[in-house]
């Protein structure tokens, strides 16, 4: 057969040992300490609209605008509060939905892995 598969192979990543990637974050974000943003973006869609990967944040207080994700807190942990919602504790093995649009603050406590996945 000489079809050319485009679908990437599938492989297992340890997400506690992952080496992550620098992402700065806008100052205008944090609210307050020095939170540093890492990560690693394991796999795109061919269009663009999916993301899966791996995401980290240390010990601060920072403002974000949410896009449509699943993630579980690998860990560390954190309050999020959703503008007009709910306040959300996160830690280890929660599994947690953000909504698109969504404005929320995170605090966190202790620095943050989590896996992720996002529709945009």
């Amino acid at each position: 057969m000489t079809t050319i598969d485009q679908t990437p192979p599938s492989f297992v990543v340890h997400i506690p040992d992952a080496e992550l990637e620098p992402e700065p974050l806008d100052p205008d974000q944090i609210v307050s300490g020095e939170p540093v943003v890492t990560g690693k973006v394991l796999w795109e869609s061919p269009d663009g609209k999916q993301l899966r990967g791996i995401w980290q944040i240390t010990p601060g207080v920072v403002t974000d605008t949410e896009a449509n994700e699943l993630f579980v807190v690998v860990s560390g942990r954190a309050t999020v509060a959703v503008e007009g919602g709910d306040t959300l504790e996160i830690g280890p093995g929660d599994a947690c939905v953000l909504r698109e649009g969504d404005r929320t603050t995170w605090t966190v406590h202790e620095t943050l892995r989590k896996a992720y996945h996002i529709s945009l």
